[in-house]
């Protein structure tokens, strides 16, 4: 392509709200343009990038023997509300009604559709497994709509469904996407773990949510510096010390501590550790009263974990002030353990705690050196916080390593959630009717795109790895327009890279070295030549690639060659 014919502009500035690495330089980089929020349009460049990344999922989607077909992106009520969905799916469903005043929704998901599609198509064992997938506008309507395409309400998805006759041979195809998936994201050239992950809205059981590590990552994600252990961090168990508890040492004694509410201004104020404070939080009961859930200091609350506990109310919620009060008879921030006559649940380390600080249940007032079995009964003991930086890896290997993600693909056992619902069956090779088993595998094909770029960037602009960069090079020659034997060169060096198969982006416009160098690298191509009066009388051409800071001199009779070792020890 020649840059003169692109027709998109470059961008020094760019909105204020643009405020990820991606979002921003996608929009100066000319790859998208925003139309509404959470709304834009692809342009060639972008949409160049995001065609390569289809390109890669489609392969190994058919290598694992995946079917490729198309559902249509708006759904009817009557699908959902069989699944129950229609109410449970909440307001990110874009319900919309058509002139006969008919209720269909922009699909946000297609479990309710292609389960439809396989109860009138499947009707044997010998038709199972079968996988279906498709790749296909999203909607979901974001509350607020933000970090650019990753986070955007219309989306381009990669969405895969496979039945199957019993739990078994769901296991097998599993693996296989899982293995599929992994191959995927090596394939683009991005750093990735893949997860234990919880189900959420879509359901099932066992699922694994794939991220690419980025420090701008919404997720944190904790997997073992040594061993293969990787959950997101709401699913990582985090294990009991392996430290006995110390004996008392202290007296309980009560003191002011006026104004005193937060763990970080209790232990300034006291002189301590917050990790020698306990924290009480009350939250709702199953039952509907109010539980106190009792951490160290220093550790965050698990809500997942939290709403796992039988006494408390799922999903977890935080008792209301009037709640507080009647309970402990302070408010928050002044709660503690100690006389609450409410169920307690103390989360490991916790419990491991010692001569510790706490609430007095009392207005202004902390308690010092407490203990466990002296001064208040043993509680009931679980796992209820986050993980962190050190713990020992759950499965014995290690430590624990935490690091941010974007989730950009995420694999679902469904089981029967659908299938049951919806009466999607086949006759077993008994001859009895028989429910379908159903996996879920999704991959964010826009998101993919912005976490490349969140992985991938520098001062200068986006770094793309070569399977997703829009060219392979950059073909720049230098006052082409004032040189009629460069601008030969540069044209003949054109259809010879193009010859040889690579992707030219031909830098012909009439702009100065330092616009064009500055576009170039914004722009992300892997591999830069440059061409210059000066480079055809030695015979030669300088060529940087766009990771390096230093450009060299290689002769023009060997460039093919080069070039060609450049891009294979680099792949």
């Amino acid at each position: 392509m020649r840059l003169s014919s692109l027709k998109v502009a470059t961008l020094k500035e760019v909105p204020a709200d643009a405020d990820t690495a991606s979002h921003k330089l996608m929009l100066r980089a000319g790859l998208i343009r925003q139309l509404a929020a959470g709304l834009y349009s692809w342009l060639p460049l972008g949409l160049k990038v995001m065609r390569k990344v289809e390109q890669v999922v489609r392969e190994e989607m058919d290598n694992a023997g995946a079917l490729e077909l198309l559902m249509p992106c708006v759904q009817p009520a009557e699908l959902w509300e069989e699944s129950g969905r229609w109410e449970q799916y909440g307001p990110e469903l874009l319900r919309i009604t058509d002139r006969h005043a008919r209720d269909f929704c922009f699909g946000p998901t297609h479990e309710e559709v292609i389960t439809d599609l396989a109860r009138r198509e499947l009707r044997s064992y010998k038709q199972l497994p079968v996988t279906y997938y498709q790749i296909q506008t999203k909607f979901r309507d974001e509350i607020r709509p933000r970090f650019g395409v990753m986070r955007a309400r219309e989306f381009l998805m990669k969405d895969a469904y496979s039945f199957h006759i019993d739990s078994e041979s769901l296991d097998e195809t599993y693996q296989v996407m899982f293995d599929a998936y992994s191959k995927i994201f090596t394939r683009l050239g991005l750093r990735f773990r893949a997860v234990t992950a919880d189900s959420g809205a879509i359901g099932g059981k066992v699922s694994h949510e794939f991220h690419v590590l980025a420090e701008s990552g919404e997720d944190a994600i904790a997997f073992s510096d040594s061993g293969d252990y990787a959950a997101n961090v709401e699913l990582a168990e985090a294990q009991a010390p392996a430290s006995t508890r110390q004996p008392p040492a202290e007296a309980m004694q009560k003191v002011a501590t006026p104004g005193v509410r937060t763990i970080d201004d209790i232990a300034s104020f006291l002189k301590v550790r917050p990790a020698d404070c306990l924290k009480t939080l009350l939250v709702e009961g199953a039952d509907g009263g109010v539980v106190a859930l009792v951490l160290r200091g220093d550790h965050e609350l698990n809500a997942l974990k939290a709403a796992q506990h039988p006494l408390v109310a799922s999903p977890l919620r935080m008792a209301a002030a009037d709640a507080v009060e009647k309970a402990a008879g302070c408010p928050p921030g002044f709660v503690g353990p100690v006389g609450l006559s409410v169920p307690l649940i103390s989360d490991r380390s916790a419990v491991a705690m010692a001569n510790f600080v706490c609430g007095a249940n009392s207005t202004d007032q902390h308690l010092t050196g407490v203990n466990w079995g002296r001064d208040l009964p043993e509680p009931d003991v679980s796992d209820l916080r986050n993980v962190v930086d050190g713990d020992p890896s759950p499965d014995g290997q290690g430590t624990l390593t935490i690091a941010r993600g974007i989730e950009v693909g995420h694999i679902f056992q469904l089981g029967d959630k659908y299938s049951a619902s919806m009466g999607s069956g086949v006759l077993a090779e008994d001859g009895k009717h028989r429910t379908l088993v159903m996996g879920c595998y999704g991959i964010g094909i826009t998101r993919i795109v912005a976490a490349a770029i969140e992985q991938n960037h520098d001062a200068r602009g986006i770094v793309w790895p070569a399977s997703l960069a829009p060219f392979d090079v950059a073909l720049v020659p230098i006052n082409m327009h004032k040189s009629m034997r460069l601008r030969q060169a540069a044209e003949a060096l054109y259809q010879t890279l193009t010859t040889a198969g690579y992707e030219v982006l031909f830098d012909d416009r009439d702009a100065r070295p330092g616009v064009k160098f500055a576009d170039i690298d914004l722009y992300g191509i892997p591999h830069r030549v440059v061409l210059s009066d000066r480079g055809l009388d030695s015979g030669t051409l300088e060529y940087k690639a766009r990771d390096q800071e230093q450009a060299e001199h290689i002769k023009q009779t060997e460039f093919l060659d080069f070039l060609a070792r450049t891009i294979t020890n680099a792949v």
